[in-house]
């Protein structure tokens, strides 16, 4: 089993020509509503590129507003276990506002909403549903606390935590030190590594910035370079892997349906490279599409 602890937010997504510049109105073109969050992208690619049997568990907060009724609907229409999404009264559901600019690149506003009230109890009320886990996923769109109690936790009954820094933020080394596969993309690698967002435009700057975060306790380090592909920094060597050729139309959630590729690879006991090749095969397919888990693939569609 699979389970993921984290976001679960509704998109509101904006096409533009390109981003606006502070004080200025732009014309935009198509509006939607889409179920989005880090942590709900991540279950749903799990859910999604698994096997027949595998099981995913979501342990997150909704509001007790229309759209998480319609952000529950979704998570039960992939097959997850939603018993551990807890509804907060009184209330909104998260919510990210985001541009996707016409060569595909997005800009990210998050209002968390519940994701805030996501607390230590609700880890503690969830322990049957994690030691039931093989593998625990987590990201940083809900409160630091939290993540750090799920992780200890995870770590303790010995079960494989994968860390998805996102939003970028400083992490204690102990809390490191529990990761066994730390996935941040370049902004977040340079942050997490004390270095320029910039200063990543070589493998050799890549190893550096790895090199400190591994310093730190990561024992495997996953830099997801966009186009450029993933550079892995595994116990027992470092490769880069290059990037799937594609014609990207929106990135929105094109990190977490690699991880989510990744992570039910891993799952079933494929090789760290099988896993990451996978991860990178569902992401190639997720930027030619629209939105976050509407873009997210199903394992039909890798598999022909």
């Amino acid at each position: 089993m699979i389970v993921i602890i984290g976001s679960i937010n509704m998109d509101l997504v904006l096409r533009v020509p390109r981003m606006p510049h502070p004080g200025e109105t732009l014309s935009g073109g198509q509006f939607r509503t889409i179920p989005g969050g880090k942590g709900a992208n991540q279950a749903v690619a799990c859910a999604r590129l698994s096997g027949d049997s595998a099981k995913v568990g979501m342990i997150a907060c909704l509001g007790d507003d229309a759209f998480g009724a319609e952000l529950r609907a979704a998570l039960r229409k992939d097959g997850i276990d939603d018993a551990h999404v807890a509804t907060m009264s009184g209330m909104a559901s998260g919510v990210a506002s985001i541009m996707v600019d016409a060569s595909g690149q997005n800009s990210i506003v998050l209002a968390a909403g519940a994701n805030d009230a996501l607390s230590p109890a609700h880890i503690d009320a969830a322990r049957a549903l994690i030691e039931q886990a093989r593998i625990v996923v987590l990201q940083l769109e809900t409160p630091l606390a939290t993540v750090r109690h799920a992780i200890k936790l995870a770590h303790e009954l010995g079960k494989t935590v994968v860390l998805n820094p996102a939003p970028a933020q400083a992490l204690p080394a102990d809390l490191l030190a529990q990761v066994d596969y730390l996935i941040p993309n370049e902004i977040e690698a340079a942050m997490l590594a004390g270095l320029p967002e910039a200063s990543l435009d070589s493998d050799a700057a890549i190893d550096v910035a790895v090199a400190k975060l591994r310093a730190n306790g990561s024992a495997n380090v996953l830099v997801t370079l966009g186009s450029k592909g993933v550079y892995a920094a595994l116990a027992s060597t470092s490769e880069h892997f290059a990037a799937q050729p594609t014609q990207a139309i929106d990135t929105t959630a094109a990190g977490d349906t690699f991880i989510g590729g990744f992570v039910a690879a891993l799952a079933e006991g494929r090789s760290e490279a099988d896993a990451i090749a996978f991860g990178q095969r569902a992401a190639a397919i997720s930027v030619a599409r629209i939105g976050a888990q509407t873009s997210i693939p199903y394992r039909r569609e890798l598999e022909a």
